[in-house]
């Protein structure tokens, strides 16, 4: 005799559920905490009523978040944002929170290594303190009709040749690959610093055994991060990604833009460009300019 099916879970009782859950949110004095909370009580249930996860799985998916948290420090891992990262979520948040008006340079995710405070560095100063293949990127801050934006703050930050950060990576020193460098009066900058590379994403956590178990790579393209501030405009987060990239077309936080994609040329050194920012031997060149849109 074959054994009976597992009844499912009757439409009105799941209804009644969601919506006693729904409605204990009712009262909840402000406003947007009530319809987030109303929100995400639907969308939670809606998951599990589609997926009827057993109780081992609902455990285990609680676990991972535990372990998650239990990942995050208060300087340098984020365990959290890098799950956010990896699941789309923080992009989506940034296109709903970010939009701008046609032409103006566009954002992409913070991710989880910023370090406020790094060093002010003048205009050309090497912020690469660990080896590498050199490089100069320059270019201008601009306003939406072209005019230059005088002492606009160009916070950046990048990985060392290894594919790790400086605060993440003890062997390199303090704000290695990290500055502060700001626009002249013309909105001009220059950085020198190294080629970035293209790196995996730490995968010695809970995020790392996610992507492993559904077959993802862990890498992203190689890029420098900017956070791009200047008064009077809004400010801008985002990326410069290396032409030519392997990971360009499937970075694991889904991050790439073609608008902040950026082609490295190659230079023999000695040109005035280079010896201006005293580089002397071979170094890559890449130009881009930020456009920034006023506002608050």
């Amino acid at each position: 005799m074959s054994e009976s099916p597992v009844a499912s879970l009757p439409h009105a009782e799941a209804d009644r559920l969601t919506a006693q859950v729904v409605d204990s949110f009712g009262q909840a004095p402000d406003p947007r905490l009530r319809q987030m909370m109303q929100a995400l009580v639907r969308h939670l249930h809606a998951f599990v009523r589609e997926t009827e996860p057993t109780e081992a799985e609902w455990m285990q998916a609680i676990r991972f978040l535990t372990r998650t948290g239990q990942m995050c420090d208060d300087v340098v891992r984020q365990e959290f944002i890098l799950l956010s990262d990896t699941l789309g979520v923080s992009m989506l948040v940034d296109a709903i929170n970010h939009r701008k008006p046609q032409g103006a340079t566009e954002t992409t995710v913070l991710g989880p290594f910023y370090m406020a405070g790094m060093p002010e560095r003048a205009p050309g100063e090497d912020m690469a303190h660990t080896p590498g293949e050199c490089a100069l990127v320059h270019g201008h801050a601009r306003t939406l009709d072209g005019r230059p934006v005088a002492g606009a703050v160009l916070d950046i930050w990048q990985t060392a040749a290894n594919g790790m950060y400086s605060g993440q990576d003890p062997a390199q020193p303090h704000g290695n690959l990290r500055g502060r460098y700001r626009t002249d009066a013309e909105g001009y900058f220059a950085i020198r610093t190294i080629l970035p590379v293209s790196y995996p994403i730490p995968s010695d956590g809970p995020v790392g055994q996610m992507m492993a178990a559904t077959g993802r790579h862990v890498y992203r393209p190689a890029h420098l991060h900017f956070m791009v501030d200047a008064p009077g405009f809004r400010t801008v987060v985002t990326h410069l990604f290396n032409a030519g990239d392997a990971y360009l077309a499937s970075d694991a936080v889904f991050g790439v833009k073609p608008s902040l994609v950026i082609d490295y040329v190659r230079r023999e050194g000695g040109d005035p460009l280079g010896r201006r920012f005293g580089i002397e031997g071979p170094y890559h060149e890449a130009r881009y300019d930020f456009v920034l849109a006023e506002g608050a």
